[in-house]
């Protein structure tokens, strides 16, 4: 049976029904000049023309769709993962600036691929170990990494638990302790969802290892992607603390801005600093976060 994705924001594509006729109706959908594209945008931003807000979604629904099609290999329903990709997308309109220089395919990658991971997050029950940023990395690598490897060594099994030499050349790679990579491994290849094709499939069912993403973090447009990303992130994030007092802004970045591989120091430490009470410490730290979030959402 065809999955169903819902397409109330998407009038001129909402007679399609099926996820097969989405793809197929939004590939069709012409893509923007930059000319366009600019124009499109600012009449969003300075009129609120929900029209053109339109237009510039519509137009980039093909972006979404090559994005959501990589995290197939996560056991999740396409549908599912291109509905998440339309939120980003939709967040990625709202707060583009077209005087920044950057097209809006460069800018929404990040908010289409944060609500993905947000949402394939919240769905694997055995990866709620995901909390910080290095174990996320982890978490969407490990399974591309550990299918080259089996590719590069010609292995028949293709999901070989690995060795010693591949669990320190996985953790170089990607930045993290060996021991973190065999836990991760160790929790995803315990996971509810099967690699192989089970007994009763279908033949128009595939098992994910069938098409799970390649490693793609050497491309030129990936790189590009995360330069940009990173760019943002600093540029937003700096003026956000600068909003802060000195003290505060010391608390946050000592509380949630250390490097990796550091420890964020306790509300007690903190507390010991100052001269004040650890909960004294965490209502500073309240409020400073909640202003630094109304300045990145502005």
């Amino acid at each position: 049976m065809s999955q169903t994705v819902s397409l109330d924001h998407f009038p001129m594509l909402a007679a399609s029904g099926s996820i097969e006729a989405f793809i197929s109706a939004a590939n069709r959908v012409p893509m923007l000049s930059e000319a366009e594209e600019q124009s499109l945008a600012r009449r969003f931003r300075d009129q609120e023309d929900l029209d053109a807000a339109r237009q510039l979604v519509t137009s980039h629904l093909r972006l979404v769709i090559s994005i959501a099609r990589g995290y197939l290999g996560y056991g999740l329903p396409h549908a599912d993962l291109i509905q998440e990709g339309n939120i980003g997308l939709m967040k990625a309109v709202k707060r583009f600036d077209p005087d920044r220089g950057v097209r809006l395919v460069s800018f929404a990658m990040h908010w289409i691929k944060a609500e993905i991971h947000e949402y394939i997050l919240k769905n694997w029950r055995l990866v709620k170990i995901a909390t910080t940023k290095a174990q996320r990395k982890l978490f969407f690598n490990l399974r591309s990494i550990k299918a080259s490897l089996a590719q590069d060594a010609n292995s028949p099994q293709g999901f070989n638990t690995l060795g010693a030499n591949e669990v320190t050349a996985v953790a170089k790679q990607l930045g993290v302790k060996p021991e973190e990579v065999i836990e991760m491994e160790t929790r995803l290849t315990g996971a509810d969802v099967s690699l192989e094709p089970t007994s009763d499939d279908d033949e128009d069912s595939y098992a994910p290892i069938a098409y799970l993403a390649a490693d793609r973090s050497s491309e030129p447009a990936a790189m590009l992607e995360r330069k940009e990303y990173d760019r943002l992130q600093d540029e937003g994030l700096g003026s956000a603390l600068a909003s802060l007092d000195e003290r505060s802004r010391t608390i946050v970045q000592r509380r949630w801005l250390v490097a990796d591989g550091e420890e964020a120091a306790t509300l007690h430490e903190l507390a010991a600093e100052y001269g004040v009470s650890a909960e004294r410490i965490r209502q500073i730290e309240v409020k400073a976060l909640q202003k630094m979030k109304g300045k990145l959402a502005a």
